[in-house]
């Protein structure tokens, strides 16, 4: 892998580090780390399409006693998703006085069809797919890109449809809205996020 970027969380103590190569879309694997709701280590794979549409992501989650894993496979226009679980995270959530996540993955993957884009939460890496895909910095600015995606959140890796927008705001920055919560996204020139308030900001060697 070419390209390597690390983030540190600014809502929690955690960080992601990623490895990629986006010559030809993007190939990425990368580790996320947070102590809320329970410390958790997340490892994640990514394929895109060269015109980075999703095509695969494999998720796994661990803490203390309990792993989960997803994956999500593009199939023509339909996602198919499959997850694995040993231990229990649930018990670990009740334990650090939290309601349980409930199961990984979907009950029906036919809500994900309209999906183009993979969020996982807590990574900022994915907000490069919607980017790159949609060719945001470059286009016109203040003009909204409404898009659904598949959300993964994490630690539970439940996956869930959501709609978010996505709005160029001149070079180099991007306006994220999903329901009410909204963020202005500092990128750098390939369209990475540097800086995500409320989420993570981009740290670079020494």
């Amino acid at each position: 892998m070419p390209k390597s970027l690390f983030w540190t969380r600014t809502d929690t103590a955690g960080s992601e580090h990623a490895l990629l190569d986006d010559g030809r879309g993007l190939a990425a694997r990368g580790t996320l780390t947070a102590v809320d709701p329970v410390p958790y280590t997340c490892r994640y794979r990514l394929a895109t399409d060269p015109e980075w549409v999703t095509a695969r992501v494999e998720v796994e989650v661990e803490g203390s006693g309990w792993l989960r894993s997803v994956r999500l496979e593009r199939a023509g226009d339909r996602w198919r998703v499959t997850t694995g679980e040993q231990g229990d995270l649930d018990e670990a959530l009740r334990a650090a006085g939290h309601p349980p996540a409930g199961l990984p993955g979907t009950d029906d993957p036919d809500r994900l069809a309209e999906a183009l884009d993979v969020d996982l939460g807590g990574s900022p890496l994915f907000n490069a797919l919607p980017v790159h895909r949609l060719g945001l910095p470059r286009a016109t600015a203040d003009m909204p890109h409404r898009i659904a995606v598949a959300w993964v959140l994490v630690p539970s890796l439940l996956v869930v449809p959501a709609e978010q927008v996505y709005t160029p705001l001149g070079p180099g920055r991007v306006r994220f809205t999903s329901d009410t919560f909204s963020a202005d996204i500092d990128l750098d020139a390939d369209g990475y996020v540097v800086r995500y308030p409320g989420l993570a900001e981009r740290v670079d060697p020494r």
